[in-house]
């Protein structure tokens, strides 16, 4: 816990703080985000191009072991579509006017685990399957991958371990790439995680391991089991570099669908993107690929819920993980589960020191009111915690005007893109208490 003296000092530094401890929903600009962005000694766009490489290369066994990616020809990602009627929504209750088009990179739908977690946690397995594959000389880089879907390499992996700690989504991703492989896999899962996502998990062969406390928690308790076991592989939510690279990927592609659309990103016109936030890795990958992209024409914003703002928290003050929501009397309980983290991720917090443009907060009671209107305006379920990315154009257009006057930002020819991170996975019987709740 962090002392009454020191907090005291942070507030007087911070007056933000005093909202967020209030539950109040807040928009904060990142004082260091810097004009051309200082260069990463810990990770670079070189380690982006070699996990989209190593993709590319799996692509072949993605194709025959599940069958659902074949249209994608074993690649996967998620479109990108204009949400007019959301839009006009948007605009009839929350803002007069909202410049400029509204775009949903439609991560819910993501095959095989549907979520943004799909290709950091999904990509981690896979290089940890090549790395064996290659050195017990099962395989060569220039095999054809589809090779992995054979018995014999069922038989090999089932030697290993992979263990990770989880809210619900990145342990779907991991629990069902690696058992399809053949690694003996533990989830071990925070309590605000969904029964559903344990009990899929169970189905697939997944052993879950279930806290009473929180996603940390859940983490330090992984990590510790896995280190005493030499066969064991942790896939670290809050410090890996290459489920960072696996999210970055998503940036490169994305590159491609805007042109696809013709939609331009330049000086004239400018991108917004609004990623829902939790520990900082699934976000934080696309933010940095995006900034390396697109420069100072993308302005990135992280989502969070107000009882959970981890990241805003740690980078407002500089702390990073050394600072818990905790720490400022929240509860940390949000029915956005994949978002419900009470300490950030120092390693993603540092690396978006220069890439940020800001954080805001969102409560749970807009959640499940965007939940139902983008049902009804545009028939797309997504989990609530995907919200949290919609709430960043309205939190934009009513706190953002001197941000977008001192970036001399032409939002009439902007491009707005709502990073959607969860959904298609969610039960039926999950779906209609999700619409039918009362807020």
């Amino acid at each position: 816990m962090i002392e009454k003296q020191k907090l005291d000092d942070l507030i007087k530094k911070n007056e933000k703080l005093n909202d967020i401890i209030s539950s109040k929903p807040v928009l904060w600009f990142n004082p260091q985000k810097q004009k051309q962005q200082k260069s990463q000694s810990q990770f670079s766009f070189e380690d982006v191009l070699e996990a989209e490489q190593r993709l590319q290369r799996f692509s072949s066994y993605i194709r025959v072991a599940f069958p659902e990616t074949e249209s994608l020809q074993g690649i996967i990602e998620s479109e990108i579509k204009e949400i007019p009627s959301m839009k006009k929504a948007i605009e009839n209750e929350y803002t007069s006017e909202l410049p400029g088009r509204i775009f949903l990179k439609c991560d819910f739908a993501l095959p095989i685990s549907g979520s943004i977690k799909a290709r950091g946690g999904i990509y981690e397995v896979l290089k940890y399957a090549e790395q064996l594959a290659i050195e017990h000389r099962l395989i060569q880089y220039n095999d054809d991958y589809a090779k992995f879907n054979e018995e014999e390499f069922y038989e090999f992996f089932r030697q290993y371990k992979i263990a990770v700690g989880s809210t619900g989504n990145l342990g779907l991703s991991i629990g069902i790439m690696g058992a399809k492989l053949g690694f003996q896999v533990t989830v071990h899962m925070s309590s605000d995680a969904k029964e559903w996502k344990k009990q899929l998990l169970r189905e697939k062969g997944v052993e879950v391991i279930e806290y009473s406390s929180d996603y940390s928690k859940a983490v330090e308790e992984g990590r510790k089991q896995a280190e005493l076991d030499p066969m064991c592989h942790f896939i670290d939510d809050e410090n890996s570099r290459d489920l960072f690279a696996g999210y970055a990927v998503a940036a490169t592609r994305l590159k491609k669908q805007l042109k696809e659309e013709n939609i331009r990103v330049d000086e004239e016109h400018p991108l917004f993107v609004y990623l829902p936030c939790g520990v900082g890795g699934g976000p934080g990958g696309v933010a940095f690929g995006l900034k390396q992209i697109y420069g100072d024409h993308v302005h990135l914003f992280f989502g969070e819920p107000t009882q959970s703002p981890c990241m805003l928290v740690g980078m407002m003050t500089g702390l990073h993980d050394e600072i818990s929501v905790g720490d400022l009397g929240l509860s940390n309980r949000t029915e956005a589960d994949g978002l419900a983290v009470g300490r950030a991720s120092k390693f993603v917090g540092k690396m978006m020191e220069p890439v940020l443009s800001g954080c805001y907060t969102v409560d749970d009671e807009f959640l499940f009111k965007s939940l139902k209107l983008m049902m009804e305006r545009e028939e797309i379920f997504m989990e609530p915690s995907a919200h949290a990315g919609v709430y960043g154009v309205i939190s934009l257009m009513k706190e953002g005007e001197e941000y977008i006057r001192q970036n001399h930002l032409n939002m009439d020819k902007a491009t707005h893109l709502v990073w959607s991170t969860g959904g298609n996975m969610v039960p039926l019987t999950e779906r209609e208490l999700m619409l039918n709740k009362k807020i």
